[in-house]
C-alpha cells in the first residue's frame, strides 16, 4: 500500500518537459507563419497550462515548483441579512489568507444600511503543505459601521478554509446587510526550480502576444524549447548558441562580442521579469549575470 501511495504522489509531480518543449516549438512555426491571424487566444491557453504543468502541479492545487504568496489573485465573497438575533454566517474558499469583512453603505437600492455587531471569527483550515487541521480565533466585540470595513489575516495561507462570524445587529434599528470575502494567494514561481528559466520565457509569450509581437514570439519560444532540452550523454546541458555566437569575431571586431539572435530573447525575458515581483526581480539580475559571463570577451 506505501509503494503504491508513493507511486501516486512521484506520478502526481512529474513534469511532462518532451510535451511542453514541443509546444513551444509549434507556437514558434505557427508564429512564424502567421499574418494577421496570429492565433492568440490558442496560444495563451497552451502557455497557461504549460506553466501550470513546468510547476508541478498536485492533485489539491498545491505545487511542486511555485508556492503561494499574500496578493491578492482573486476573491471568494458572499453576502448576508443580519437579524438582531444572534447568527453564524459561514464562508469557504481555497488558497485564501485574509477575511474582509464589509458593511456596505446601502442595504438596498435606496435604504441606508444598518450597523451589524461582530462578536468573534472562528477559522478552521489546512496548512499548504500539512494535513492537520488548525484553529484560528478572533475577537472583535464590536459594532461596525455602515461603510467600514474590518479585515483578518490568517496565521497561514490556507488550502482550504471555513470562516464562521458570530454577529447580530441591533434590536432597535432592524436587519442589516454584511458581506464577507476570502482573498486568495497569488502564485509565484521558486527562483530555483529547474524549470525557472522555461517558465519566464513562458510568460514573456504572453506578453508578447498582448502586443503582438510576432518576433519576440518565435525568439522566446525558441528560447524555452532550448532550456527544456535533454542533456547530454555526459550529464552536462548542450553547448549554449548564445556563448558560442557571443564569444566569435565579428567581421570588424577582433572579438568583440555581438547581440544576435540567441542573445537578443534573453534580453528581452530578463526585462520582463524587472517588471514582475520581488522573486523574479531577483531571478532577472542571476540571469543578467549568467549572460554577462556568456559574452565576457575571452582572455587569450
Amino acid at each position: 500500500m506505501i509503494t503504491i501511495v508513493l507511486a501516486a504522489v512521484l506520478a502526481a509531480t512529474e513534469v511532462p518537459v518532451v510535451q511542453v518543449a514541443e509546444d513551444a516549438r509549434a507556437i514558434e512555426r505557427v508564429a512564424a507563419a502567421s499574418k494577421r491571424d496570429l492565433p492568440g487566444d490558442l496560444f495563451r491557453r497552451m502557455l497557461n497550462a504549460d506553466i501550470e504543468l513546468l510547476r508541478g502541479k498536485h492533485a489539491d492545487g498545491t505545487y511542486e515548483y511555485a508556492g503561494y504568496e499574500r496578493f491578492e489573485s482573486g476573491r471568494v465573497s458572499n453576502s448576508f441579512s443580519v437579524q438582531p438575533r444572534d447568527q453564524t454566517l459561514e464562508i469557504r474558499g481555497s488558497f485564501v489568507y485574509r477575511l474582509q469583512i464589509q458593511v456596505p453603505s446601502r442595504r438596498l437600492l435606496f435604504a441606508h444600511n444598518r450597523k451589524v455587531f461582530i462578536d468573534h471569527v472562528e477559522i478552521e483550515y489546512l496548512p499548504l503543505r500539512d494535513n492537520t487541521a488548525r484553529t484560528q480565533t478572533a475577537k472583535i466585540e464590536a459594532w461596525i459601521d455602515p461603510g467600514s470595513t474590518r479585515e483578518i489575516d490568517f496565521d497561514e495561507i490556507a488550502r482550504q478554509a471555513t470562516v464562521r462570524v458570530f454577529a447580530h445587529a441591533d434590536e432597535k434599528s432592524g436587519y442589516g446587510n454584511i458581506s464577507l470575502s476570502l482573498l486568495q494567494g497569488r502564485v509565484f514561481d521558486n527562483p530555483d526550480s529547474p524549470y525557472a528559466d522555461a517558465v519566464a520565457s513562458a510568460k514573456a509569450i504572453l506578453r508578447a502576444i498582448d502586443h503582438n509581437d510576432v518576433p519576440s514570439i518565435r525568439a522566446m519560444a525558441t528560447r524555452m524549447a532550448s532550456d527544456l532540452q535533454p542533456s547530454t550523454a555526459s550529464g552536462a546541458p548542450p553547448p549554449s548558441p548564445a556563448r558560442a555566437s557571443a564569444s566569435a569575431p565579428t567581421a570588424e571586431g577582433g572579438g568583440a562580442p555581438r547581440v544576435d539572435s540567441e542573445i537578443y530573447p534573453e534580453l528581452l525575458v530578463i526585462q520582463d521579469l524587472l517588471n514582475g515581483s520581488e522573486a523574479e526581480r531577483r531571478q532577472a539580475l542571476e540571469r543578467l549575470h549568467r549572460l554577462i559571463e556568456k559574452v565576457r570577451p575571452q582572455a587569450h
